[in-house]
């Protein structure tokens, strides 16, 4: 079968600057025998790439206009990362990004009935599975990462302004980009918080890692490790099942990291009461999950997401013990651009130079199975093609 000429698209999602594909990704898909195009990125500063056009251009790929993706001819497979700007036409070609609308998000009609009308496909990266049910691509590491990160900044901050101002946003500790550059750059500034706090604490911060054995968990566990805060209780499914919570091993770490997503109900982890504890060090939580509004949130001492403008929540404790500030930002990743878009898109590489056989590929014949039940899922059904 014929390479198809992959077309990846650049971004328009406030303050994200990630990437599906990668200077090394792409001139692997080149050595291998697929053209790709690359979309210039954005000079909004707000959403520009972390990778600038002339390392794609030095892999090899061939430059293209921002927004060239929708006149390009409707064989050509369009790669982007979020969800495209919201819009009404209908679309022809063979998309591969996140799309979210396969869980009856708001809107998920709008956005999913585009796809039929044109005759395009959706091969959304939330459900690219490999045989055993696994996604082959997720951002779960660096979510955990980066969570553990402003965890550990929360700490520091709250120890060195005790007058109870709120933690600024990533743009004031990143020149005004809001990101990282690299994680050097981020392990380095964690160096510096952790000996400021520490000189007021007379301590590093000990923590807890829910969910420790997962990608997420094992990313806060590595950020904790590099910045030589080990005092770290690992805490997965097995310590869950001992008994219910609250927890009091949560209350007594200064830190908690949850990375367990729930799609059930089962006692909380921690909740106000239990905050009333005499012995409660806990300062900061980070719900890398952010089940917000999930009726089975395991955190309920909180109901709003946070942002990386601004990253923390305050919760109102009765008792003497420390201020408590919560992070649940849900795109955490988006800190360290670099490599966490490096990480996924060489975890979906073998899935992208399996896409000329895409028809007899359980990962991608299992994309379009899943996208035409969604389709059918639609109101009213599946919509005349390009009304």
């Amino acid at each position: 079968m014929a390479f198809p000429t992959l077309h990846a698209r650049a971004e328009a999602k406030n303050l994200e600057h990630r990437s599906c594909l990668t200077p090394t990704t792409t001139k692997k898909l080149l050595d291998a025998g697929y053209p790709v195009f690359v979309e210039r990125s954005s000079k909004n500063p707000n959403y520009a790439r972390i990778f600038k056009d002339e390392e794609f251009e030095q892999a090899g790929a061939t430059l293209a206009d921002e927004g060239s993706w929708q006149s390009a001819p409707a064989d050509h497979v369009i790669i982007g990362l979020k969800e495209l700007p919201e819009a009404d036409t209908p679309l022809k070609h063979t998309f591969v990004h996140f799309a979210h609308c396969y869980k009856q998000q708001g809107g998920w009609e709008q956005v999913l009935a585009r796809f039929p009308r044109g005759g395009g496909t959706l091969y959304d990266l939330e459900f690219l599975q490999d045989s055993a049910g696994r996604r082959v691509a997720a951002f779960g590491y660096h979510a955990g990462f980066a969570g553990a990160a402003l965890a550990i900044k929360t700490w520091a901050w709250q120890l060195t302004h005790p007058n109870g101002e709120l933690l600024p946003g990533l743009e004031t500790f990143t020149d005004g980009r809001g990101y990282y550059n690299n994680e050097d750059e981020l392990i380095a500034q964690l160096k510096d918080d952790v000996a400021a706090g520490e000189k007021v604490a007379g301590r590093k911060p000990s923590s807890l890692v829910l969910g420790a054995l997962g990608r997420c968990g094992s990313g806060a566990v590595d950020l904790l490790e590099k910045i030589g805060c080990p005092e770290i209780k690992k805490w997965d499914l097995a310590e869950t099942l001992e008994r219910p919570g609250p927890y009091p091993e949560i209350i007594e770490s200064d830190l908690f990291v949850n990375c367990i997503y729930l799609s059930k109900p089962i006692p909380p982890f921690v909740d106000l009461e239990s905050l009333k504890s005499p012995s409660r060090r806990l300062s900061v939580v980070c719900d890398v999950s952010c089940d917000t509004t999930n009726p089975h949130n395991p955190i309920p001492i909180y109901n709003i997401n946070t942002t990386f403008d601004k990253p923390t929540v305050e919760v109102s404790v009765e008792g003497d013990g420390p201020r408590l500030s919560v992070i649940s930002i849900d795109h955490l990743p988006s800190a360290l651009p670099r490599e966490s878009s490096e990480a996924f898109s060489s975890a979906l590489l073998p899935s992208l130079l399996a896409l000329k056989d895409r028809q007899s590929t359980p990962v991608w014949q299992g994309a379009e199975k899943l996208f035409q039940e969604k389709v059918g899922t639609l109101p009213g059904g599946v919509p005349p093609k390009g009304i």
